[in-house]
């Protein structure tokens, strides 16, 4: 996820405001940007689980069409044979694509991960420098 976007399913400034704005304007635009602030991240997994499903349930019907091609054939042979190499070489493609997706997807995430951590390696060290400074300084 784009992390400098202004609009993101984070308690930001932005998504603040839009929310009060929502619920100043009418009530269930207030609502939807609370839900989406809350569950924003959860709606991405729901829709990849969903395409996924998606996709599994109609690979399952070209399965079945495969197996009883014979009452979907167009009575040429010649433009059968054409379709079924072209068919199979579209779902190769496609599960090609999808194994991107996943290792992009998977990229993405080893991104994120480091950003993290860097950024709480970052805050440690802040937070350490400024207790040790804290700590060396006497009042009098």
């Amino acid at each position: 996820m784009n992390q400098s976007a202004l609009i993101r399913p984070e308690w930001t400034p932005a998504t603040i405001g839009l929310m009060v704005l929502g619920f100043v304007v009418f009530w269930p635009l207030g609502l939807a940007m609370l839900a989406f602030i809350l569950f924003g991240e959860k709606l991405r997994v729901f829709k990849r689980d969903a395409n996924a499903r998606a996709d599994g349930f109609f690979s399952g019907l070209r399965r079945t069409k495969e197996r009883y091609g014979s009452q979907f054939s167009t009575g040429n042979v010649a433009f059968d044979d054409w379709r079924k190499v072209e068919l199979d070489r579209l779902d190769e493609e496609r599960r090609r694509l999808d194994q991107m997706r996943e290792e992009f997807d998977s990229y993405v995430r080893e991104l994120r991960r480091a950003k993290d951590q860097d950024e709480f390696d970052r805050f440690m060290r802040e937070r350490n420098n400024r207790s040790s400074s804290q700590n060396g300084v006497v009042d009098v």
